[in-house]
């Protein structure tokens, strides 16, 4: 599995589900980009510029919601994932 460095967290996206009004499918370049997943791996936390290490505030297996255009997305073994700054992730769903 990959590990995030500094203050990254690595999220597997939710795929939102697909609802048609009256028969009528939404091509995919004009879905709305999720903005909910689940935190698949965290480092150890930041570093502050005094040498102060912060914890990070998620755990593996949260469901989080994030800033609709945070993050990079990248591809490992056959499997997308989301890397993003863990300032971007707004909430921790209960």
């Amino acid at each position: 599995m990959l590990k995030p460095l500094g203050d990254r967290v690595i999220l597997q996206q939710q795929e939102e589900e697909e609802q048609t009004i009256g028969g009528i499918v939404i091509a995919n370049n004009a879905k709305e980009k999720p903005q909910s997943g689940k935190v698949v791996a965290i480092n150890d936390g930041r570093v502050l510029d005094n040498g102060t290490k912060i914890d990070p505030s998620v755990k593996v297996g949260d469901q989080v919601l994030f800033d609709k255009y945070a993050g990079t997305e990248v591809k490992y073994q056959d499997a997308k994932y989301l890397v993003l700054h863990e300032k971007d992730i707004v909430a921790i769903e209960d």
